[in-house]
Parts: C-alpha cells; structure tokens; sequence
C-alpha cells in the first residue's frame, strides 16, 4: 500500500502540475473553452460566461498548487479534499460532454493534447481511482522538507504561476502547440493527403423479407437479398482524417480570396475577431504598424468574424488604411490569442504573429520590389469615398422594408435616411464624390496602385462610373491608368465599352447588356467584329468567353445571340 500511494502521489501530482501549466500557458484558450460548457445547450450558466477568463485563471493556477502541495506533503488533509472535489466534478463534467456529445473537447491539456470525450472521461476515471487511493493510504503520504520551507516553495509556485499569468495576457502564449505556429504554412494545413482515411460508415438496411422484418448491417453496398427495402440508417462509426486548419477562409462581398492571399509574399494581417469585445486601445500601435507596412511594399488586411458595417466603422474611426474581410470567429480565436493581433504571412507560412502590445516588434524591412510609397492620406480619403459610393446603392438592393430598416440601424443611418428617397440621396453623394476625383484627375492624374494601393485604385473608377456624363472626359486617362498596370485592363475594357453603348455605337468588349421586360427581352449590346470578340476580351484579361458571360448576365438558359446596331434600332 506504502508502493502504490506512492507512486499514485506522484503520477496525480505530475499530472496536474502539467495539465495546469499546459492550460496556464494559454488561459485565453482554456476561458473560450469554459465558455463553451457555459453556454445554453450545455451548462446554461450564461451568467458566468463575463467571468471565463477570470474563472480559468483561478482554476489553472490551484491546479498547479494543488499538484505542488501534493508532492510536497504540503497541507495534507485539506489537498486530498481538493483533489477529490475537483476530480469528481471533472469526472462529471467529462461525462455529461460525452455522453452527450456537447464539448468535443474537454480542454484538459489545452491544444498540446487533444483528447476524445471518452478518452477525457476515462482518465478522470484513473485519477479518481488513484485519489481515493491516496485517502485510503492517507498515513504513508510523509511531507518533504521543514513546514516553513513547504510555504516558500508554494508561495514561490504561486507567484510564479502569476508571473507568467501576467505574460501570457499582455503578449502571447510562450509555446504555441496549436497548427497556427509560426513557420507553419496555412495551404499545406488545410491539405489533406492523397492517402489520407475517409470516414467509414455503418449502414442499416430494413427490409420487409417475407413479411417479417429483418436489419442487415453493411458498410455501404446494398445487401443482396430478395425482400422490400423499409428504411435505411446511417451511422459514421470512425472519422476519416481532418486537416488541422479546415475552416480558414477570407471572404469579402460574397467572394473568396482565400487562394489569392495565400499566395502573397508579403502580407500582414490584421486579425479582430470580434469588434464587439476587442480591445481599442490596441488600433494606435496597429494604425501605426500598418501605415509603416504599405509604406515599405507590404499589402496589409484585416480578418473579422464581425459584420461588413462595424468593420467599416472601425476603419472610419481609426483611419485605417486597409480592408477586413470575413472568417469564422472560432478560427481567428486559434489563430492568435490577441484581439487584435497581428500576422505577417509569406506564401500561406506565419513569419510573425505578435499580441497588439508588442506592435512595435514586428520587423518589416522595405520590400525591395515595392512600388512607391503609398499616399495613405489619400488612401483614406479613398477608402471613405468607396464606402460612401455604395451607402445607399446596398440599401436600394434590399428586399423588404424590414429587411432595409435592419441594415439602415446596423449602417447607422436614421429613419429618416434609409426610408427616404435613396436615390436621390445616392445621387447627392456620387456628384460630391466626383468633386473630389475629378479635382485628383485634373491635378496628378489617376489614383492607381502604386499611390494608392490595389484595393483602393478602383475607387475613383467607381465614382466615374456613377458619373456617366464625366467618363467621356476622362475615359483617356483610365485607358492609360490600365495600359500602366495602374488598375486592371478589365476595368478599363468595361468603361470603354460602357461609352460606346451610351454613344449608341457598338462595343468591343462584349461586357454591356440591356434586359427588359417586354418583348425585347435580354440581349448583349451590339459588338464591333463579333467574331473575334473572345480573343479580344482575353487580351484584356477577361476570363469567361462572350458565350459564358452572356450566361452569368441572364442565367444558365440563356444563348448568345449577336445583334447588329440595326436591329437594336429597330
């Protein structure tokens, strides 16, 4: 009995001494985790969720002590009862989770092992076993060292515990075990291998066999039987392999550009995961960081499981010179336990990942290949026009009057804004909007890339499209814009054609098409050498043929028909 207290004093003791620094060296991660047993369908103590990470902080460092109190002999009565207490309200709370198949994760390692409901609760089923051992055999647990050096070695265990608390909050995790790490490669993380398992199966077919009712277990093919198939259930008894990174992804407008950041070389990534609890001070050091990376060649994004509006608000308030675009909140928490934090990423790889308070860390020699340094006041100024170019052009496109009352409150606007006449309203905008560019064109020319950015460079050619009665003025310049590499020439190729159409001449391009609802029906706008528009429009960087375009304008049914300006007269 003296062998087995003993070596289970040591194994219970190593255990929760390691399970609680794992957990202490991420207390962010483990907080989300509580909040997950908080949560209605679990728990339902939403009451506590505002005090998660408080609750962890507490919880990961009496783990420790009471792991060190253990092995020391320190307080011996009061530790047993502890560790009895604890496991058994763990052994439970395994239980429920697996039983019921409510947290997949129990978070009793944090991300350096990852452990089955089941496999968390058989463990706490070991532990439980070895600490009601440890009561039995009570008398054998002997203390080490005089009772004033057990104290100092507790006290010191404690402060440190809260020195490295007070670290890990204000900057990061000190390991990284999650597959976000720097030097890990975001493409090859969510790449599953060709030889990788699938799920496999369990199959259930009914079937009504001369008027009895037999079940015949497959693993998907159909059973060879001479009877009339009743029901069929289906039940996934092993899952195949997951990627580790699975639910990355960077969306903006319905699009996804996940593919295109990922192969850039040189990106910084702003993650905010949720604006409605991130942290305000940190977007001084993150305005100055990001301005300093535009300026050295670097493309600088923002990543948010927020909405399109509150992003754009933040933007506004803090005169932000990039973009957020749109990932699963969930991801982003594992992706940097900072909010906001930073990332800079070549190719898909993590070079730096830094908490908002070491900011000013993060190393961004020039880009060698960058292009001239970017006027960020205009980049602003720009920016502030894009989103005002589509304030009330977004609510023109809503369904319902409810459905615009909802987006009007979210945008910030007024009753009497988002219920009024928004065109007028948007027209308003678009003339001083166009002030503001065409006093630009007048004076330095076109606002491309290379002062601008990408992201901003086709902001003064939305505002000119909204000005239809400017674009022959200025057509000229945007061709050049494009011929420069200034803005793409597809953007160019679509104003061109736009002026023609509206000079009721034929097109070159084939991007401008007319529909009606009368006998006139949809048709592409006439086309000057129609039998060559294809290689005309993939010169211009068009990837979809006349042909396939058509389609995306009227749908899949629709046939491309060339017409001549005659007929269209007619």
């Amino acid at each position: 009995m003296k062998i087995l207290v003993g070596i289970s004093r040591i194994i219970v003791g190593a255990l929760f001494i390691i399970s609680g620094l794992i957990k202490l060296n991420d207390p962010v991660g483990f907080s989300f985790k509580l909040k997950d047993y908080f949560a209605p369908e679990v728990l339902d103590l939403g009451f506590l969720v505002p005090y998660a990470l408080l609750i962890a902080v507490f919880l990961v460092i009496f783990e420790v002590l009471v792991g060190v109190a253990l092995l020391l002999g320190y307080l011996k009565k009061a530790t047993l009862w502890a560790l009895l207490l604890m496991i058994v309200f763990f052994t439970f709370l395994t239980f429920y989770s697996a039983y019921f198949n409510k947290v997949t994760d129990c978070g009793c390692f944090g991300d350096a092992i990852k452990l089955t409901p089941w496999e968390s609760f058989t463990k706490d089923v070991i532990l439980l076993v070895l600490i009601l051992i440890l009561f039995i055999g009570r008398k054998y647990i002997q203390p080490f060292f005089t009772k004033e050096l057990r104290s100092i070695f507790i006290f010191v265990a404690f402060i440190g515990c809260l020195g490295v608390t007070y670290y890990v909050l204000l900057h990061l995790p000190i390991v990284d075990f999650r597959p976000y790490k720097i030097g890990a490669n975001i493409r090859e993380g969510m790449t599953v291998p060709e030889n990788a398992p699938g799920p496999i199966y369990e199959y259930k077919w009914k079937f009504n066999i001369n008027g009895e009712e037999k079940v015949i277990i497959t693993n998907g093919e159909y059973p060879q039987v001479d009877g009339e198939l009743i029901s069929t259930d289906t039940e996934m008894i092993q899952e195949g392999y997951t990627p580790p990174i699975h639910d990355f992804t960077m969306e903006r407008d319905g699009e996804d550009y996940t593919s295109q950041f990922l192969a850039e070389e040189n990106l910084v990534v702003i993650i905010a995961y949720s604006l409605g609890n991130t942290e305000k001070d940190g977007y001084i050091p993150i305005k100055e960081i990001t301005d300093r990376a535009l300026k050295n060649g670097y493309n600088v994004i923002g990543l948010s499981a927020s909405s399109q509006e509150m992003t754009e608000a933040l933007v506004e308030e803090y005169k932000l010179n990039f973009k957020f675009y749109f990932c699963d909140e969930t991801t982003l928490k594992t992706i940097v336990r900072s909010n906001p934090g930073i990332l800079e990423l070549d190719n898909g790889t993590i070079k730096q990942k830094l908490h908002w308070n070491d900011a000013e860390k993060i190393q961004l020699p020039v880009v060698e290949s960058a292009k001239p340094k970017l006027d960020l006041s205009l980049k602003q100024r720009l920016d502030s026009i894009g989103a005002q170019d589509q304030r009330y052009r977004l609510l023109m496109q809503t369904k319902s009057l409810e459905e615009r009352k909802t987006l009007g409150e979210k945008m910030g606007l007024s009753e009497a804004e988002y219920s009024g006449d928004l065109a007028k309203m948007q027209n308003v905008l678009d003339s001083v909007n166009m002030i503001f560019v065409e006093k630009y064109f007048i004076e330095n020319g076109y606002p491309g890339k290379s002062v601008v950015g990408e992201e901003s460079s086709l902001v003064a050619w939305n505002v000119l499209q909204h000005n239809p009665d400017k674009i022959p003025l200025y057509l000229p310049l945007v061709k050049r814009a494009a011929e420069a590499g200034e803005i793409p020439k597809t953007s160019a190729a679509m104003m061109e054609d736009r002026y023609l159409m509206m000079d009721g001449k034929p097109q070159i391009y084939g991007t401008q098409g007319m529909s009606y609802d009368d006998a006139r029906g949809s048709f592409i706008w006439p086309i000057e050498d129609p039998e060559n528009v294809n290689e005309r429009r993939k010169d211009a960087g068009f990837e979809e043929t006349i042909e396939a375009y058509a389609k995306i304008l009227f749908g899949d049914d629709f046939v491309y028909e060339p017409r001549t300006m005659e007929q269209i007269k007619e």
